[in-house]
């Protein structure tokens, strides 16, 4: 028999209780599991009499053991009763438990939150129509010639911004030399932002084998606190200098680098087809979020505090997933973040928080629209996995069992379905202006240049240089 109240929004509190016979029956089966493992003089190991083992240890030595074997199908069976999602582990008040007497305990549990589902069909959303256009076509060009740039030393010119500079130096404040301020043949390149403020710009214009003083102060929140403030002098050397010398955008280039192409034209048609796709696929993204988002906005649902830590866990997973593909790990990025991981955490609380509302209101559509997931469209999702990352369907269930992953396979395809009735169903309206996909991949690339940056100070570390 069940009893069902709501002690706060998203929690219940579940009185059960289980029968006598059944309470018996348990504690029958506990007797035979525990006298396996007491030992009484007298008798052998496991012929214990259950009287002689009650009188000894208390009848409360089978209770455990009884409990055990009730709560967890009681449990389930109230939560089934009365279609409840628990998103927490439930507290568990025992109410009583005695031989010959049903078997009364109440539990507490915060469960997924009801819904109140807008009209989510016919959803009017606003797209802007975008192209790629001839200038961003130039743009990924320059980049790849940047990309295969080669260095040239240069004997007579000067030192300008984006060359790199192999340098000594040695720094002293007020006379003194400091701890870490001294490096010989470092690879600085200049701009980079690698130095303390003010340190590469005083460095243009200098030529090779020429010696320069260079005046800094260093930021009041630098991460040595003995140098936080403090004017610096630097007595650098420029032993030789750098300059990146780009490839010629011509035939040639393109047949270096791939042999697909023969020349620009056809490379340049194939970048054209390859940001167009892209693109497409950007724009697709962006409309489902908005559609999500929209639908998600204007419907009602109280969000639990667990399932925006769960959220933010996840969001952090796969963020230290991006960093380790950059070379770094969360915990250092932590360290060099003001703030710490608290910092990086309440970052991203916003966004875990609309994640679970989208989330909730997806599962309420599903729900709603009583979308179901066949075997076959499980196996064509994993054929799918095998063929990305080129290995057999077998190898691909391993890893995927391995990480978790295999059980949230239907889910992920149901939300699939939600996503695609939303869009099917919407009603999208089409503006036209430019591509801003430009501006989002120069973002991107910023983003990499940085950690880029960051693992070239690593690289250096071994020369003693603490400065950066």
């Amino acid at each position: 028999m069940f009893k069902m109240e709501k002690i706060e929004t998203n929690k219940v509190s579940l009185e059960i209780e289980v029968p006598k016979e059944k309470v018996n029956e348990a504690l029958d089966d506990a007797y035979k599991k525990v006298v396996k493992t007491v030992s009484v003089p007298g008798f052998r190991k496991g012929k214990v009499p259950r009287r002689i083992l009650e009188v000894r240890f208390g009848p409360e030595i089978l209770y455990n053991e009884a409990l055990d074997i009730l709560v967890d199908p009681a449990y389930n069976e109230a939560i089934k009763e009365y279609e409840l999602e628990p998103i927490n582990q439930p507290e568990m008040e025992l109410i009583q438990l005695k031989k010959d007497e049903p078997l009364i305990f109440k539990v507490s549990v915060e469960v997924k939150p009801e819904v109140d589902l807008c009209e989510y069909k016919g959803v009017v959303v606003q797209q802007a129509k975008k192209e790629i256009a001839p200038e961003e076509i130039d743009k990924y060009l320059s980049s790849l010639r940047e990309q295969h740039a080669r260095l040239v030393v240069i004997e007579e010119g000067e030192l300008q911004e984006k060359d790199l500079a192999v340098i000594d130096f040695e720094g002293s404040i007020d006379g003194e030399l400091f701890e870490g301020g001294k490096g010989e043949n470092y690879s600085l390149e200049i701009g980079s932002g690698t130095f303390v403020e003010g340190f590469e710009k005083q460095l243009i214009g200098a030529r090779a084998g020429e010696e320069r003083e260079v005046q800094v102060t260093f930021p009041d929140d630098y991460q040595k606190e003995e140098l936080a403030g403090k004017e610096a002098c630097f007595n650098v050397t420029v032993k030789e200098i750098k300059r990146p010398q780009l490839p010629d955008l011509d035939d040639a280039f393109v047949q270096e680098l791939s042999e697909k192409f023969s020349t620009l034209e056809e490379f340049r048609a194939d970048v054209e087809k390859n940001l167009t796709d892209n693109l497409k696929r950007r724009q697709k993204f962006e409309l489902e979020n908005k559609i999500v988002q929209k639908v998600a906005a204007e419907s009602q649902v109280e969000i639990p505090e667990v399932l925006v830590e769960r959220e933010l866990s996840t969001m952090l997973m796969e963020f230290e997933y991006y960093l380790n593909m950059q070379g770094l790990s969360l915990e250092t990025l932590a360290q060099m973040t003001e703030g710490g991981l608290d910092k990086l955490k309440e970052e991203r609380q916003e966004e875990a928080r609309r994640r679970v509302r989208s989330n909730l209101v997806l599962e309420a559509i599903i729900k709603k629209e009583a979308f179901e997931v066949a075997d076959e469209e499980i196996e064509t999702k994993i054929k799918e996995l095998s063929d990305e990352q080129d290995v057999d369907v077998d190898e691909i269930k391993e890893r995927l069992a391995q990480n978790g992953r295999l059980e949230m396979i239907p889910r992920e395809i149901r939300y699939r379905k939600a996503i695609d009735f939303l869009v099917e169903n919407a009603v999208v309206e089409e503006e036209t202006e430019s591509s801003s996909s430009g501006q989002e991949e120069e973002k991107v690339r910023e983003q990499n240049i940085n950690l880029d940056m960051l693992e070239t100070e690593d690289e250096n570390s071994n020369k003693s240089v603490d400065l950066p």
